[in-house]
């Protein structure tokens, strides 16, 4: 029964995407600060949707890289909120399936119908993709199974997913003028507008401003950490819980200040605009038309061997105040409970291939982080041993991959996936413990279908079992659904996941949903994180979930971490 209306939810949510729904009498509203919103229902699950929502103006023209700005009109009538935005320029698979465009600034609401009139808690969906792609109107988003299993818990939440600009759209820099006009981290700003809409908002459908709860995954999960972080740990109340899924408060890559942060991918950004000799650059920028901005972002170049998609977050002095290593260190952050997690196998997705022997895997840490001292990087080559007995992609055993992945990727991979995500997770964890406030901390340990034995629980993987997405909805046809012939131990991992979810967003408890009579499971409860006794969840399809201790790879992890300010740069 549930693949079947699965199914066709997904046939609808594409039609809503397609086309517009008539006006009724029946549709749903929505009574903003602005005005009235119409949405459309869905008899089958049960939900009213609310799509494409405008949180912020247009960034186009004279607001092209430009802090958002709030919306600035009302008006009498209702608007039609039927139909999914585009999404916003992107460079990558992400965008693939979606329309893409400047104005873009829009988010979707997602709730049970017949709850209007109550004040249900809120999950806030920031995408991943690397600050480069992604969108909210992503189908393997779907926020309508999460939805749905809420109300079969008893514990109904409403969600929302949001569009924020990307690359060189959203993270501009390089330039001494955006310093002198204020503006930075358009994107990440972008987020914080829509965060401040939804307190502003979500009452109108039957939303509770003060039970909202911020969710990603990668670039997502790093957002959720900017947040917990901006304005030196600022606590603006605008969510009361967190949850990151391979994304930390400690940013994956190093955080330059304006001008240091790819000053010569602004240089041929203006060489292809033709806005090297201008004036103001940035005036000239903003007059570009959209399309052939897009183009000359998206254009490769024989003089020229980095994308100009790169542009990411960078160290403002304001909205990313300082290092969030050191901010974690000092307490500057808000103080909310969190999940906090990532994945067993995260390095197959970041390690360089072809790592065949140690002087290759040293080649590659260099690349990696230019400034790191020969003594450092020592010191990570005899952290992290050629040992398969250690290293991870565990499911592999005794076999080293070989062939285009190398005889040592195994090793390459433990440290790049500790590096990027797993080392930054326990590091957040014990802050969190440190502080005496709720950490739930995980590891992913399951193999979805489409992925070769190579990578093992590489990145990404646990983004269907925490939306509860079955079928594959937005997988299909660019990638193998991920429960396609897996059996009724991963449907059943999905839904302890989204479950877990759910219980935290409504309760700020992963386990409180074990009380209700949706749970027939044998796992343990999530224990809250303990310094004196650390311990993560292991989410796994293979074995009953469990709970283990968190401390493995635990010298080389606290090498990493206790470089992050002075040598990583974040």
């Amino acid at each position: 029964m549930l693949h079947n209306s699965a199914v066709a939810l997904g046939l609808l949510v594409g039609a809503i995407h397609a086309a517009p729904v008539a006006r009724s009498e029946s549709c749903p509203r929505a009574q903003v600060k602005n005005g009235t919103y119409e949405g459309v229902h869905d008899s089958q699950y049960n939900q009213d949707f609310f799509l494409g929502v405008p949180y912020a103006q247009a960034p186009v023209g004279d607001l092209r890289f430009k802090n958002p700005a709030s919306l600035n009109q009302s008006w009498a009538d209702s608007k039609q909120a039927t139909q999914y935005s585009s999404a916003c320029y992107g460079y990558g698979s992400d965008q693939w399936n979606y329309p893409v465009s400047e104005d873009c600034l829009y988010l979707n609401v997602v709730r049970p119908a017949g709850y209007e009139n109550q004040a249900l808690p809120v999950a806030f969906w920031i995408h991943g993709g690397g600050f480069y792609q992604g969108s909210g109107v992503d189908q393997r988003y779907n926020l309508s199974y999460m939805v749905k299993n809420s109300v079969e818990l008893g514990k109904p939440i409403i969600g929302v997913s949001i569009n924020y600009r990307l690359s060189t759209w959203g993270f501009l820099s390089g330039t001494q003028e955006l310093i002198e006009e204020g503006g930075s981290n358009f994107g990440l700003r972008d987020q914080r507008l829509a965060l401040h809409w939804v307190q502003e908002n979500i009452e109108a459908f039957g939303g509770k401003s003060e039970k909202v709860s911020i969710f990603g995954e990668s670039a997502g999960g790093a957002s959720v950490g900017f947040h917990i972080t901006a304005y030196e740990g600022r606590d603006d109340k605008l969510f009361r819980g967190a949850a990151m899924e391979s994304g930390n408060p400690i940013y994956y890559r190093r955080l330059n200040n304006s001008i240091e942060s790819n000053p010569d991918l602004y240089k041929e950004l203006l060489s292809r605009t033709n806005c090297s000799s201008a004036s103001s650059s940035l005036e000239c920028l903003r007059e570009v038309p959209a399309v052939q901005l897009n183009t000359a972002i998206n254009s490769t170049s024989t003089s020229y061997n980095k994308t100009l998609a790169l542009f990411g977050p960078y160290k403002d002095d304001d909205f990313v105040a300082d290092y969030s290593s050191k901010q974690l260190a000092d307490g500057r952050f808000v103080k909310v409970p969190i999940i906090e997690g990532a994945n067993s196998d995260e390095g197959s997705s970041f390690s360089p291939k072809g790592i065949n022997t140690t002087e290759q895997f040293r080649a590659a840490i260099i690349a990696a982080v230019p400034q790191v001292s020969g003594e450092l990087v020592d010191q990570i080559l005899e952290a992290y041993p050629d040992d398969l007995s250690v290293n991870v992609i565990a499911n592999l055993g005794d076999t080293r991959p070989g062939g285009q992945y190398g005889e040592q990727f195994r090793r390459s991979a433990s440290y790049f996936g500790d590096y990027t995500f797993i080392a930054h997770r326990r590091k957040t964890c014990e802050t969190w413990a440190a502080a005496g406030l709720s950490a739930y901390c995980y590891r992913f340990n399951a193999i979805p279908a489409g992925l070769v034995p190579q990578v093992g629980v590489s990145h990404f993987q646990e983004v269907a079992f925490v939306f509860n997405n079955i079928v594959g909805s937005g997988y299909i046809p660019a990638a193998t659904p991920p429960f396609q012939g897996k059996g009724q131990s991963y449907i059943d991992l999905a839904k302890l996941m989204d479950s877990s979810w759910i219980s935290f967003f409504h309760d700020q408890d992963p386990n409180s949903w074990k009380k209700s009579a949706a749970w027939n499971g044998k796992e343990e409860d999530w224990p809250v994180y303990d310094l004196e006794n650390p311990q993560d969840f292991v989410f796994d399809a293979n074995v009953t979930s469990y709970v283990e201790a968190d401390t493995y790879r635990k010298e080389e992890m606290a090498l990493i971490n206790e470089n992050d300010s002075e040598v990583y740069g974040r």
